[in-house]
């Protein structure tokens, strides 16, 4: 269970850092490059969670890594990670738009 309860609080963290990242971008008052920085971040950690599942991934596959319980934890991590990215890539993508399409 400690295996679980290590990639469940890494998910967790994952996710807070991500929603930490978004919420010091909107408060208001940081410059363009301080938000560019942080999204930049943000996809980077998420690279990276993809990476370290594939990695894990790929260690089991070898017979380096034993432990199931610990693969599939990791790239549900990954999976989670990448599904909220892309969920607000389509949510931006979509106020882009209503912005856009506003009458002057």
């Amino acid at each position: 269970m400690q295996v679980s309860n290590q990639n469940i609080s890494s998910s967790s963290l994952l996710r807070q850092n991500i929603l930490e990242k978004a919420n010091q971008a909107f408060s208001g008052g940081e410059k363009a490059e301080d938000f560019s920085k942080k999204i930049n971040d943000a996809i980077n950690s998420v690279a990276d969670s993809q990476n370290k599942a594939s990695k894990i991934t790929k260690d089991y596959e070898l017979g380096k890594e034993t432990d199931l319980t610990k693969v599939i934890m990791q790239q549900q991590i990954s999976s989670i990670a990448f599904q909220m990215t892309l969920n607000v890539r389509n949510k931006v993508l979509s106020s882009y738009k209503d912005i856009m399409n506003m009458p002057v």
